[in-house]
């Protein structure tokens, strides 16, 4: 895209002139060119921003960001009779944009105020980077994978990890360490958290979560996304699900058994950044049951995608045998009543991974449908026929955003030729009273939230960005099987209002992935408690440390039951604003909140996957410039930022919002280094010139200390 220079300074300084809004939330990436676009102006009558004060001026404007001319106005829809919303404490205002279709750069003003958001786009295809982005969050969390450029910005990398002796390619037993011949090799995998250990059972949701992601729609998955697996033929999402396979597949004995974590056996072991320089260490702990009906069902379902993936028929066949041996194991203990529920002792720190009957009997059905698909065998049929309304949703009449992966294959289930017909509409029949009664309001948008996410107060805990995007994955997944075709449109409303809420329509006006800055981002999560990107490290703060984490982490998000009281926020707020951009170990516990975790990734991207497609868009990328032909970092800057792309004959300018010119370089070659370090902190463009066409990118760079 070519930017025509004659107005964009007047236009950058029009913009810029605007107070960047606290009070103005929109969807910080953008909104799809036929879905509604509404943003939410916001009064704060309670809570730690209550001191702010707003009154929308008569008429807001949407404005093309390039040109800065009106292309939209309307008077703000006061919301709910200018009642204070209960669970954000604030009154508010709708201004919706929705009848505005065409593709552009975009942002919206109060101009009797001079309140003004940031630019996002309006097209076809607005979330496909970020996707990306979140999608990358799972090669970052590779235990025992070095992080090398290319495939990792130079800012986050680091060299492999868990390696050294007694770690995880030679592993000891917790309660026999001094057997060298209990020695395994269980390297592999993903860090689950924000620490550096990884638990079988809790792979179980993300694993199930991804493979369904891809199975939705596998044309917007990408072999080319700049992972070291990048070009071998299999979508570079499931060659993280594979990495994962790989090492849970380590985690398994012959008989069926499988260990239910590894990692440190204490609190003050392996907790050093970056994860290279970590040396103690590392055991292996009991098995558990819970962990062979995880495998079961995990390596059910991904023998159903794999078996038709280049190269892979054998491995799928592995998987596949792999997982009717767990069952096996799973369902003798079932059938004894001797499942273990108490088989994770603490013994390695932290996470109790033990699950309780029930949710080890909805794995086991999870695992027998899938196995029931793969085989046909009446084993698995009989299990379904006997077991399907012992536990949620037939028990209780209550389909849960917790349990996506086993919601999944009960619809699945239903719809197979050979499902037995009475449990087939027992399923059907349920999901279609949920949908049509709009139950805990999940399935349909509701105008009770000033954000438009509304979520009951319940899910708002330790992680309640999972069953936030849960519910969105429950409305598409009741669309996806068509369960109430009349539904549809109210039930992909739901979700997409929902995934608004990440994107930064919530009270502090946040996006809930981190640094996502460069991907245009304004106000982002900055510090995650994650122990390579801990507290007073280098990648502390996306803002204010050198290097910042890295881009699109999910966060557990708000948490009304945060238990430092003293903490205010996010103690003593409003549901909605029980959140605090932190990553402080004890005694703040900030893993309360800003932890993140791969069941809140995959959550996330299974409910933004919807909302991308194929479409190539090219965007002003924030304000303007072709995405694909330079690439600018690091974002936000601290002393150099790095140009590059063909730049033959080209030459780049830095300039503030005045347009005043900071400094002028002259590019031949592949790469420019511009020094910034003597620039004040704030907002600056990096405009690339083609000497002989004009300018070709203009992108956006936050400068900080």
């Amino acid at each position: 895209m070519k930017v025509i220079f004659s107005s964009f300074f007047f236009t950058l300084s029009l913009y810029l002139s605007a107070q960047m809004s606290e009070f103005i939330h929109v969807d910080q990436f953008g909104y799809l060119e036929n879905q509604n676009k509404v943003a939410i102006l916001s009064d704060p009558q309670l809570g730690y921003n209550s001191s702010g004060s707003y009154k929308p001026g008569s008429s807001i404007e949407l404005r093309d960001y390039l040109t800065d001319q009106v292309v939209y106005s309307s008077s703000p829809e006061i919301w709910n009779g200018g009642n204070t919303h209960e669970q954000s404490g604030d009154k508010g205002w709708w201004f919706d944009f929705s009848t505005v279709t065409t593709p552009g750069t975009y942002y919206v003003i109060d101009p009797s105020n001079n309140e003004s958001t940031g630019p996002f786009e309006i097209n076809a295809n607005p979330y496909a980077d970020v996707l990306k982005s979140a999608v990358k969050m799972f090669y970052y969390n590779r235990c025992n994978d070095s992080k090398d450029a290319p495939y990792a910005d130079p800012k986050w990398t680091d060299g492999t990890n868990f390696l050294n002796p007694l770690q995880d390619a030679n592993c000891r037993f917790f309660f026999d360490p001094n057997n060298a011949s209990l020695e395994k090799d269980l390297s592999g995998g993903w860090f689950d958290a924000g620490d550096y250990n990884k638990y079988i059972t809790f792979a179980q949701f993300p694993m199930h979560e991804l493979l369904a992601t891809y199975e939705d729609n596998p044309t917007i998955f990408g072999d080319d996304w700049n992972v070291p697996t990048s070009g071998n033929n299999i979508a570079d999402l499931l060659d993280e699900v594979i990495w994962e396979l790989d090492w849970m597949q380590k985690m398994t004995n012959s008989d069926g058994s499988v260990h239910i974590k590894m990692g440190s056996q204490n609190h003050s072991e392996n907790i050093s950044s970056p994860p290279s320089v970590n040396v103690d260490q590392r055991f292996y702990g009991n098995t558990c049951t819970s962990a062979s009906a995880t495998v079961a069902s995990v390596f059910a379902h991904a023998s159903l995608v794999l078996e038709d993936q280049p190269g892979l028929s054998n491995y799928a066949a592995d998987l596949l045998s792999t997982s009717e041996n767990c069952w096996a194991y799973f369902k003798n203990a079932f059938d004894s009543n001797s499942l273990e529920t108490d088989c994770d002792n603490g013994e390695i720190i932290s996470g109790d991974a033990d699950k309780n009957a029930d949710i080890q009997l909805e794995y086991g059905m999870t695992a027998a449908i899938y196995l029931f698909e793969l085989t046909g065998k009446s084993i698995y049929q009989d299990f379904i026929i006997t077991q399907h309304n012992q536990i949620e949703p037939i028990s209780n009449n209550f389909y849960s955003p917790y349990s996506g992966p086993y919601n999944e294959a009960l619809l699945r289930y239903s719809q197979l030729p050979n499902a037995d017909s009475n449990v087939a509409d027992a399923i059907i029949d349920l999901a279609t009273i949920v949908v049509n009664n709009n139950d805990n309001n999940f399935f349909a948008f509701v105008d009770s939230d000033l954000y438009r996410g509304r979520a009951p107060d319940w899910i708002y805990h330790w992680g309640s960005n999972l069953p936030k995007s849960g519910i969105a994955n429950l409305s598409l997944l009741m669309r996806k099987y068509n369960v109430v075709p009349s539904q549809n449109d109210a039930l992909l409303e739901k979700a997409y209002e929902l995934m608004h809420y990440f994107h930064g329509v919530n009270p502090q006006g946040l996006v809930q992935l981190s640094n996502m800055y460069s991907l245009g981002g304004d106000r982002c999560v900055n510090e995650i408690y994650h122990t390579w990107f801990n507290d007073n490290t280098i990648y502390d703060n996306a803002l204010t440390s050198s290097n910042g984490p890295a881009p699109g982490f999910v966060t557990g998000g708000v948490n009304r039951n945060f238990s430092v009281a003293s903490i205010s926020p996010p103690s003593g707020q409003p549901i909605l604003k029980s959140y605090l951009d932190f990553n402080d170990g004890w005694p703040s516990n900030s893993w309360e909140i800003s932890e993140p975790a791969i069941y809140y990734q995959a959550s996330y991207i299974r409910m933004l996957a919807r909302f991308v497609n194929t479409d190539n868009v090219i965007s002003a990328v924030h304000v303007g410039g072709e995405k694909s032909a330079f690439e600018i970092f690091p974002n936000p800057v601290d002393d150099h930022i790095i140009v590059k792309g063909l730049m033959q004959n080209y030459r780049i300018k830095i300039l503030d919002g005045s347009g005043a010119v900071h400094a002028v370089v002259f590019a031949q070659g592949a790469e420019a280094i511009i020094d910034m370090s003597n620039l004040s902190n704030g907002i600056y463009f990096v405009a690339v010139y083609d000497n002989s066409n004009g300018p070709a990118s203009i992108q956006k760079i936050i400068k900080v200390n």
